[in-house]
């Protein structure tokens, strides 16, 4: 299975080489995520200007599909406007749903690596984890504008 394998790859990758974690000095956007039922702890760091995440971090523990995802999610929101970055949210968390399928997740890149995790239950809080803070956090952003 090509697919499974590819998915390790970039689980592990992500895990021991992750790009954006770290913490980010000059973020104006700051967010715990916690998973109760396993213990995956993250804060998330944002920094936006002018409706576009100029940069992002995140740092706290996890497994390896959490941590993965966060890191995967962050390559593709930065750069981005909220909405845009919302807009991924959305789809990631429909693909993780299995109500989204084959071309409509390209915009994904990576993330649709962890198309599979639809038909792990238990792993799906640890995969959306990142996405859902995010969208927490540009959510309560939303309200002080």
């Amino acid at each position: 299975m090509q697919s499974n394998t590819f998915y390790n790859e970039l689980l592990t990758d992500h895990n021991l080489h992750p790009a954006h974690k770290k913490k980010l000095e000059d973020a104006n956007l700051v967010l715990e995520g916690v998973n109760p039922s396993c213990g995956d702890d993250i804060i998330l760091e944002l920094k936006e200007e002018n409706g576009v995440i100029v940069d992002g971090a995140f740092v706290g523990s996890g497994c390896a599909i959490s941590q993965a995802s966060v890191d995967m999610m962050l390559d593709l929101i930065i750069g981005r406007s909220k909405e845009d970055a919302l807009k991924l949210a959305d789809l990631f968390s429909r693909m993780i749903k299995g109500e989204a399928t084959g071309d409509e997740l390209e915009p994904l890149e990576e993330a649709m690596s962890l198309e599979d995790i639809s038909k792990m239950p238990a792993r799906v809080k640890c995969a959306v984890l990142g996405w859902h803070t995010m969208e927490d956090l540009l959510g309560e952003k939303d309200i002080k504008e």
